[in-house]
């Protein structure tokens, strides 16, 4: 592989939807009463703004590495586990983050593109992106396959 691809996403709506709700949550604790499940929801909907702002993905000579936020949370596919890849559409009620969906694990922070992985075991993977031609092309060169 002549060089990795690197693209992080950062997931502008989910931040400003999240920062929203906070704001309101913090509003209605300092203005009208307080609540300690105002205060378990704040502490889960901050939690998720640190941890699931940005998606970044990363394609090397190995593996295809992908990393919420700061870090703590990602998934190494090695190269030779990988079957094939595509660009595909998600519906939107897939919804965005980490979750298990009918086509396997998605890995999302906005918008509704991603490149599916179809593992040798069988399983398949979603990598959301906001730039799906340029991801599945970095995979299909790792891969050492043609280009669609």
């Amino acid at each position: 592989m002549s060089e990795p691809y690197r693209h992080t996403q950062v997931g502008y709506v989910t931040i400003a939807m999240v920062s929203a709700v906070i704001a309101l949550i913090l509003f209605l604790l300092v203005f009208l009463a307080f609540s300690w499940l105002s205060v378990g929801v704040l502490v889960i909907l901050v939690t998720c703004l640190v941890f699931f702002p940005t998606l970044t993905v990363t394609v090397n000579a190995d593996a295809l590495a992908i990393s919420y936020g700061p870090g703590l949370i990602r998934k190494r596919f090695a190269l030779e586990g990988i079957e094939s890849c595509r660009t595909v559409k998600n519906p939107w009620y897939y919804g965005w983050g980490l979750r298990l969906t009918p086509r396997g694990w998605l890995f999302n922070v906005s918008g509704l593109q991603a490149v599916e992985l179809r593992m040798h075991s069988g399983c398949h993977y979603r990598i959301g992106t906001d730039e799906p031609d340029r991801l599945e092309a970095a995979l299909r060169r790792a891969l050492g396959q043609p280009g669609t």
